[in-house]
């Protein structure tokens, strides 16, 4: 049987179609390809934005910044010196990009002006990390990204 130039065509265009569908039915049936939001409510959290905007200029116009280290005990967040112990309270949300089941909040509570953060709910890759603060009726925000 001899296939003419018509019938390849056919054959070449039923052989591209079968391998797109092959790729889009795998793609949104495969689990490993999970399509989540960074948030579950984006319209809710946008709206609160011009907040984080106003907290995130006070932090970086104070006088002295805060510092988020590694140690072997975990990850350090080390608040400057001036900062009463009762007087912050606060938040630290560190958010996975590759996995929203890893993110966790910390509520802010200081021993002598730092914040430890263990070194058992840290697994190894990129974190975002937000801190979310307030002192004497003022709101801080620092964002940072390590590689743990």
């Amino acid at each position: 049987m001899k296939i003419n130039w018509g019938t390849g065509i056919v054959i070449a265009i039923v052989a591209f179609i079968s391998f797109i569908m092959f790729f889009v039915v795998t793609m949104t049936t495969s689990h490993d390809a999970n399509h989540d939001l960074v948030t579950e409510e984006y319209y809710k959290a946008e709206l609160g934005y011009q907040k984080e905007i106003d907290a995130e200029r006070n932090a970086s116009i104070a006088s002295s910044q805060i510092e988020i280290k590694k140690s072997p005990e975990g990850l350090l967040v080390i608040f400057p010196d001036g900062y009463d112990d009762t007087n912050v309270k606060g938040i630290v949300s560190l958010y996975r990009p590759s996995n929203k089941n890893l993110d966790f909040n910390l509520p802010i509570s200081l021993s002598n002006s730092h914040l430890l953060i263990p070194d058992n709910q840290l697994l190894d890759g990129r974190w975002d990390i937000k801190v979310f603060w307030e002192h004497e009726e003022k709101e801080f925000l620092h964002k940072e990204s390590i590689t743990f």
